[in-house]
């Protein structure tokens, strides 16, 4: 699986010199955001396994690419950034299906992290 120019920087800056942002603190935000959804979601056994689910993914996609960022080799720094790509994706399927699931209660609670979601491809 190809995942792009790996080594390139993943340092974004937004133009006219504004603030810039790492992959690290898109992630961190990301895993935040995400607790701070999941609060909202109602209580009960569905709504508890999904929360479970989408609070761990969310919290590995940083936690890998930290990772990453210490490996020892090419290899190594490659496989992280896969894992970390794949609970990206992990994410993404529990953060639908928790939008779908809520659908009836509140239509745009879980539809504003996904936009969050594509700012963490990479």
């Amino acid at each position: 699986m190809y995942i792009g120019p790996v080594f390139a920087c993943f340092t974004v800056m937004k133009s006219n010199n504004r603030k810039m942002y790492d992959l690290e603190e898109r992630t961190f935000n990301f895993a935040k955001n995400v607790i701070e959804y999941v609060r909202n979601l109602p209580k009960g056994i569905s709504y508890s396994e999904i929360s479970k689910q989408l609070v761990r993914s969310a919290g590995s996609v940083g936690a890998n690419y930290i990772e990453a960022n210490e490996s020892l080799s090419k290899k190594d720094f490659l496989m992280r950034v896969k894992i970390s790509k794949k609970e990206a994706k992990e994410s993404h399927y529990w953060l639908n299906l928790s939008t779908l699931s809520r659908a009836r209660l509140i239509p745009q609670c879980g539809v504003k992290l996904i936009p969050h979601f594509y700012r963490l491809q990479f």
